[in-house]
């Protein structure tokens, strides 16, 4: 049965009908209800006591069936899975007199508490969407009744935005008590929010303090449960008490991350890695996150299985560095520097179904299927990250128009000197004018990003930023014009292909993959960032691979791709990765 849209047990519903029908008053209904159960409030107002009475007197009523909610990033926490949680947690010696769910739900966090720490003095739990409201109210009830002997504290549910409830009222509020902040706040990402156009969002702020560009672009993208967890921090990290949420791996990494800055007064971070499809039924990486508050700021995390608390590594700050994997990065962090290269990413348009296109005999066809006559000028191979699977890339499965050299450059030109692309450019305008990122705005027709002197090298070594594969690919010129790649990709550009060979043995060396794998989290929406890729320092591999492994692979490389490279070039290649003063001493020794 349902009442409000909530699930209501027939014990529940049995008690409300026997207990409340002759009831005149709402105010006298919560007081019965809060000496049953401990939950002030259970009516807000006399209008929802009277409904309840009347729908539980018509026990074939069944109301609307729940809404699916997946698309907000409503994964209920199952009871026996905040069971387990709350359970562990009373192993570790826990035991709360205020316990604060700021999205509770259904209440299974909160059963969870009552059945396993008998000390709460005050419970208070926050949700959005009221049928979770009278449904953690029903399941609370339920539970006093089916054990009435249990410790029984004041609870209060509120129905409330977590963003617009005030965590720094209830912090004054209960300033002495050992408190327990638990739950499973929202996995998803404020740009979800706003595509399905949710009002459960936080204000609009750059709460990360991104640059302007990084902000548009996506790194001011952020879960929410990122931000609540950092609202939370922020109001009760001075109290004595633990935090304990189930969040994405991504947001247990970021919060470790900001550590480094925000120095939040909290100890013992441990990760609980957790099975999220048994659990959710949902293929996102996920973990219990566990601190201890009000203690001296600590700047690592230890990881832990869930089901067997199996240790597994530890992940962190060690000194200046942020690394996935402490013990092992040990063992490589000499290589950890500046690389001497900087690393780009491909292009962005924004506009697959047009600038992308496949060459079938004498011309081309789009991603709409469409034959496509224009001129080849400004069409270049093209890679994407699927596409980085071999050591060498020789020849594109797909090309792009690069309308641009640099970014801003005016377009007006492509009219002039190739009228037919221009044409088919322009007869699509609307999907350029239809591109959603704001980059775009006030930019000349048919522009792209990530475009510059660097993307025409006719040489150059690629990553892909979205695969869990630590291996680097060369790629070739082709029809004698550079190769470009897409957003999705990493790479560095050279003029001589003995520089891009010399560079793609050091980077395919085995110490360079130890090292990317102490420092990459392969659960993140990216394994390679730029940042990430800028830490490798060629020069120093360059002096820990033997000359010997180095010809070798120069020889393997030759043999498999004919591409006639010699040592003869490693000493210029050498100098060209020495800082600026170093070789300005060369020229004076």
């Amino acid at each position: 049965m349902k009442i409000f849209e909530a699930n209501i047990s027939y014990q529940v519903s049995v008690f409300l009908k026997e207990k409340l029908i002759n009831v005149t008053s709402f105010e006298s209904a919560n007081q019965k209800m809060f000496d049953v159960c401990g939950i002030k409030y259970f009516f807000d107002n006399n209008d929802d006591f009277k409904s309840l009475i009347l729908l539980i007197t018509n026990t074939n009523k069944d109301l609307v069936a729940e809404p699916d909610r997946e698309e907000y990033g409503d994964f209920q926490t199952n009871a026996d899975l905040a069971n387990k949680v709350a359970k562990y947690l009373s192993t570790k010696g826990i035991s709360p007199k205020l316990v604060i769910e700021p999205t509770c739900g259904k209440g299974n966090f909160i059963i969870a508490s009552l059945n396993n720490f008998k000390e709460i003095q005050t419970i208070i739990g926050i949700e959005i969407y009221k049928p979770y409201v009278w449904e953690t109210k029903f399941n609370i009830l339920d539970f006093f009744l089916l054990n009435s002997d249990s410790n029984k504290p004041e609870i209060k549910i509120i129905h409330s935005s977590v963003f617009d409830f005030d965590f720094q009222e209830i912090s004054k509020q209960f300033q002495s008590e050992d408190l327990l902040v638990i739950g499973n706040p929202p996995w998803v990402t404020n740009s979800k929010l706003g595509s399905l156009n949710s009002t459960n969002q936080p204000k609009k702020n750059n709460f990360k303090n991104q640059n302007g560009l990084d902000a548009i672009t996506g790194k001011g993208n952020f879960d929410i449960a990122e931000y609540i967890t950092i609202m939370l921090l922020d109001a009760f990290q001075t109290h004595n008490g633990f935090l304990s949420l189930l969040v994405k791996n991504s947001v247990v990494k970021n919060i470790v991350f900001e550590q480094k800055i925000k120095k939040y007064q909290i100890k013992e971070i441990e990760k609980y890695c957790i099975d999220s499809k048994k659990e959710f039924n949902v293929s996102v990486e996920a973990s219990l996150l566990y601190c201890k508050l009000n203690s001296k700021p600590t700047f690592e995390c230890k990881e832990f299985d869930f089901y067997s608390v199996e240790s597994k590594l530890k992940f962190g700050w060690l000194n200046s560095k942020f690394v996935s994997n402490i013990d092992n990065y040990l063992e490589t962090s000499q290589v950890d520097n500046i690389c001497p290269f900087v690393w780009r990413q491909g292009i962005k348009h924004d506009c697959t179904a047009i600038m992308e296109l496949e060459r079938v005999n004498s011309h081309f066809v789009n991603n709409l299927s469409q034959d496509i006559r224009i001129e080849e000028d400004l069409v270049f191979g093209f890679l994407k990250s699927s596409d980085l699977k071999n050591i060498v890339i020789e020849k594109t499965r797909k090309h792009t128009i690069v309308t641009q050299k640099k970014v801003g450059q005016e377009t007006n030109y492509i009219k002039e000197l190739y009228p037919q692309t221009y044409e088919y450019l322009n007869n699509n305008l609307n999907r350029f004018m239809d591109r959603k990122s704001s980059i775009y705005n006030g930019k000349p027709k048919f522009s792209i990003f990530g475009i510059g002197d660097y993307s025409f090298k006719p040489y150059k070594v690629a990553i892909s930023g979205l695969y869990k594969t630590y291996h680097f690919t060369l790629v070739l010129p082709q029809n004698k014009k550079p190769v470009m790649l897409d957003d999705t990709c990493y790479f560095i550009g050279f003029e001589k292909i003995e520089y891009a060979v010399y560079s793609i043995i050091l980077l395919n060396s085995k110490i360079t993959e130890e090292f990317l794998r102490s420092i990459t989290f392969p659960d993140a929406k990216r394994v390679f960032t730029k940042d990430l890729l800028m830490r490798l320092d060629l020069l120093k591999l360059a002096q820990l691979i033997t000359r010997q492994e180095i010809d070798e692979q120069i020889i393997l490389l030759n043999n498999k791709y004919t591409l006639n490279v010699d040592f003869s070039k490693w000493a210029g290649f050498l100098d060209e990765m020495k800082p600026e003063k170093d070789k300005q001493m060369t020229i004076f020794d």
